[in-house]
């Protein structure tokens, strides 16, 4: 019971989260010219510190741009936005980028986002039964249900990986969709026999009594790109400046996020609710500058062998 808490703690960061945006890229003191409003929009994870690190350290105002940052459920529900202008870029999966992209929809990726650390039981994200679950691997969820923030999204094609990986029959996996707040809640009340979370919603599982049996971002691809930063093909066309110097301020705060966790753990407390002793035990991801191509084109793969893609998918059409 005293685990409680922790987990009423992470869901109120996250529904604060998504609540409000935040905009912290003022014009600097004496600066020629207004700086160009960028609306980007984000999930309320671990995942996106770098951006919010980025605005604080100055590295999207020194090239111009007024960065307000607005989260979202998914990466499948930030696409519509980009395209449809309410925001100028998105952060999203690279299995809905690549699902995306398959249909047609005009989008472009234009800087990494995060990758696995590619550790197995210390990744930033995991598959979790209750402690006295009948699963005790992967291959036991045939039939089961498992929870994801949204469908066909990377959780579904990196799960089945780890349940392939096991010996098990992935097609017979179920899926339902969750918030990442009401996993945890909905895991303990026996609504679903797994869940798949990310921090900060690892650390509840994990406060709650969950039991970790994959971690299927490991399991898929060596080094895996989980998720990417990506705009319409309209605005690319349109202006072509502004991607370019947002990508250049991405790939900064992403280079200086890796380099420096301490200050991404203090940067989570600027933006969201996670306690201090949460956030010392969050696993952090990883966060290159450049996307793993190899990791992209095996997600392509496993998901047309899951019948998510009718076909491998134009990788190079769709990375930077």
């Amino acid at each position: 019971m005293r685990r409680r808490p922790i987990v009423a703690a992470l869901a109120a960061a996250a529904l604060a989260l998504a609540a409000c945006g935040s905009s912290g890229d003022d014009p600097a003191p004496g600066a020629s010219g207004a700086l160009q409003k960028v609306d980007v929009g984000v999930i309320a994870i671990v995942d996106v510190a770098p951006i919010y690190l980025g605005q604080a350290k100055g590295f999207f105002r020194s090239r111009g741009i007024d960065l307000t940052l607005t989260t979202a459920q998914g990466g499948a529900a930030i696409v519509p936005g980009v395209l449809s202008g309410q925001f100028q870029f998105g952060f999203s999966n690279a299995i809905s980028l690549l699902l995306a992209q398959s249909q047609k929809v005009p989008i472009k990726a234009v800087v990494n986002g995060n990758n696995s650390t590619g550790v197995a039981d210390a990744d930033f994200g995991a598959l979790f039964v209750k402690a006295d679950s009948p699963v005790k691997s992967p291959k036991d969820l045939a039939g089961k249900t498992v929870a994801a923030n949204t469908l066909k999204n990377i959780v579904e094609t990196t799960v089945k990986a780890s349940v392939k990986k096991d010996g098990g029959d992935a097609k017979a996996v179920k899926f339902t969709e969750l918030a990442f707040p009401d996993q945890v809640p909905a895991l303990q009340a026996g609504q679903v026999d797994a869940i798949f979370v990310v921090e900060p919603f690892q650390q509840a599982a994990i406060a709650a009594g969950a039991r970790r049996i994959a971690s299927p971002y490991v399991d898929a691809a060596p080094d895996l790109t989980v998720a990417l930063y990506f705009t319409s093909q309209q605005l690319l066309a349109s202006d072509s400046g502004l991607v370019s110097r947002f990508t250049e301020a991405m790939k900064e705060s992403l280079t200086y996020a890796d380099g420096h966790p301490e200050e991404v753990r203090q940067a989570l407390g600027t933006y969201t609710k996670i306690p201090p002793e949460t956030r010392d035990a969050l696993i952090l991801p990883r966060w290159p500058a450049e996307v793993n191509t190899a990791s992209i084109e095996a997600l392509g793969k496993l998901a047309v062998e899951d019948g998510l893609l009718s076909q491998q998918p134009d990788v190079a059409a769709l990375l930077p």
